[in-house]
């Protein structure tokens, strides 16, 4: 599987510079960026998966969410620029119900079809239910009430006030969990570790992902630039697009690298990228991006559709139900993806 991503990369990086030169049609275009996008996410994937071994699953579970996360915030930031600010929201419910459903799903299933029975940290999935309640439910859901009240102008303001709160949250989350409380709830895999050779060392992991970065932030801009034609071609609306095109694309290292380690049973690193990456969007990614579109032309308020509001509340209920007890099996794994898949054919029919 390596091989074939890394022949990938060394086609799709070429093809996806010479294309965009020379004005290649469109649609072709579209899954040359998509299917380059994903090659390089492994790539992404591998060098976080070192660095995770390296660092310990907690700081290693952040470090997956983090890179997973930055190729999405890099696709939104080009779409920002480019105006296309509902696919930019969609692309965020798409992040929470991908991570949340899809990829803990996955993780779930898979892992529960090789493991009768696997376990991850309940004080950290417990932590984490509450983040998750506050930043979708309390964050994402208040705006949307509020602002039916208000004219443009102070719906930004109040959007902009929730951005700053829900940034230095996650910030403290991060401390607490990292510094004045590391090692309090510790899991069974951080109390008994056992030894693991990382793939590549630590400079060489790092410099993978600077590289695969800047790579995938040129792809990135040339990709948000096909949206327009790819939605009339196929009718799929802006909505569709970011929910669940951009969102699978933008996603595919922390799929990849969840499943994997969900697959060799460490179930605290799978957990922690899937739920973590979620938090991530929420209290960080979403609210960065409202604060950037203010220096573009048209700004961002923190204001989701109905049934995008309705589909990430139910995805957070439903992970934290299933979650809490701190161990799962392939059931509710199956019982997530098929959250999943609902959700989708209503967003495509809409």
């Amino acid at each position: 599987m390596d091989k074939i991503f890394g022949g990938m990369v060394l086609l799709g990086v070429p093809l996806s510079i010479a294309g965009s030169l020379m004005h290649w049609p469109t649609l072709m275009m579209f899954g040359i960026y998509c299917l380059t996008i994903i090659a390089l996410s492994s790539y992404m994937g591998r060098a976080t998966e070192s660095l995770a071994i390296i660092t310990g699953p907690r700081i290693g579970g952040l470090l997956n969410a983090t890179f997973g996360n930055a190729v999405e915030l890099i696709i939104s930031i080009f779409a920002l620029k480019a105006g296309l600010i509902e696919v930019v929201l969609a692309s965020l419910t798409g992040s929470v119900l991908g991570n949340l459903l899809l990829v803990a799903g996955l993780s779930f299933f898979l892992g529960g079809l090789k493991y009768k029975r696997q376990t991850f940290n309940e004080h950290d999935a417990r932590h984490n239910s509450g983040l998750l309640m506050f930043a979708v439910i309390v964050a994402f859901v208040v705006p949307e009430i509020f602002s039916m009240g208000m004219d443009e102008s102070k719906t930004l303001s109040l959007s902009v006030g929730i951005s700053i709160i829900m940034i230095v949250l996650y910030l403290a989350a991060l401390f607490f969990k990292l510094v004045t409380h590391r090692g309090v709830y510790a899991g069974k895999s951080e109390e008994s570790p056992h030894h693991e050779e990382p793939e590549w060392t630590k400079g060489r992991a790092i410099a993978v992902l600077l590289v695969a970065t800047l790579a995938v932030a040129y792809v990135s801009e040339n990709l948000v630039h096909t949206f327009e034609v790819v939605g009339e071609s196929f009718g799929w609306t802006e909505l569709f697009i970011g929910v669940i095109v951009v969102a699978i694309v933008g996603n595919a290292a922390e799929h990849a690298s969840a499943i994997l380690m969900a697959m060799k049973n460490k179930m605290d690193v799978a957990v922690e990228i899937a739920v973590g990456s979620t938090l991530q969007i929420a209290m960080f990614v979403a609210p960065l991006l409202v604060l950037l579109s203010l220096m573009f032309n048209e700004s961002m308020p923190l204001v989701f559709t109905v049934p995008e509001l309705v589909s990430m509340v139910t995805a957070v209920l439903l992970a934290v139900i299933i979650s809490n007890d701190g161990e799962t099996n392939w059931f509710e794994g199956l019982t997530l993806l098929a959250a999943y898949v609902i959700m989708g054919i209503g967003f495509y029919l809409l």
